[in-house]
């Protein structure tokens, strides 16, 4: 018996192996960067702009939930139902989407980075920086102080910063992508291959601590 445990651990180890040090390079990444700075955040500027309510002048719709923002100089209401959301000028009529030089204005408003292009996406793409948010989105590619590429991703009708993505960023993706076995997309943590790859490592902790402990088999 103790043969098999310790053939069972050997074999099972070796072909494990690989994925093991994956999860462990991945877990000591993220273990040594914080999230906040994956983020981006550090490049937000912390803005403070009056509103006036005053100038919000019509009936609003059913709705779940009301924000009142601004859009370079001028308020928007932006009206959430279950099914859509909205983006109103203060008069109540549907607004246009920002220009690609608005589009810049806004993150050189929003954040501290330097900003030259912007790019409309209008389709999804698997694994993609912007996966999850919701399309037609502004990709405006940027600068930070020691000249590496940013990404920052805004709402094409609000101009709100929906995502930043630097190079700490894709390196972290990456890793999330060996971590959860999932390479293509990194947002499966419920894959196949990943619960598999659980149970052999667990097996193969479990047979490591019984030979470990020279537990007595017949």
């Amino acid at each position: 018996m103790k043969l098999l445990v310790r053939k069972i651990h050997k074999y099972l180890s070796f072909f494990i192996s690989i994925q093991l040090l994956l999860w462990t390079i991945s877990g000591i990444y993220f273990a040594f960067n914080k999230i906040e700075l994956v983020r981006g955040e550090q490049y937000k500027k912390v803005v403070e702009q009056p509103i006036s309510l005053s100038s919000i002048n019509f009936n609003i719709p059913n709705s779940q939930s009301i924000s009142i923002v601004r859009r370079l100089d001028k308020e928007i209401v932006i009206v959430s139902t279950k099914s859509s959301r909205k983006y109103l000028d203060k008069n109540g009529y549907p607004l246009d989407k920002l220009s690609e030089l608005e589009a810049i204005k806004s993150v050189e408003s929003k954040t501290t980075l330097l900003p030259f292009q912007a790019i409309e996406i209008t389709s999804e793409k698997s694994g993609s920086e912007f996966r999850g948010r919701s399309l037609p989105i502004y990709k405006v590619k940027s600068k930070n102080a020691k000249n590496d590429d940013i990404n920052v991703y805004i709402n094409i009708y609000s101009g709100e910063v929906v995502a930043i993505r630097s190079p700490q960023w894709r390196i972290w993706d990456l890793m999330w992508g060996f971590h959860i076995m999932d390479w293509k997309e990194r947002d499966n943590i419920n894959n196949l291959l990943l619960k598999i790859f659980s149970i052999l490592a667990l097996i193969s902790s479990v047979t490591g601590l019984i030979l470990f402990f020279k537990l007595d088999f017949k």
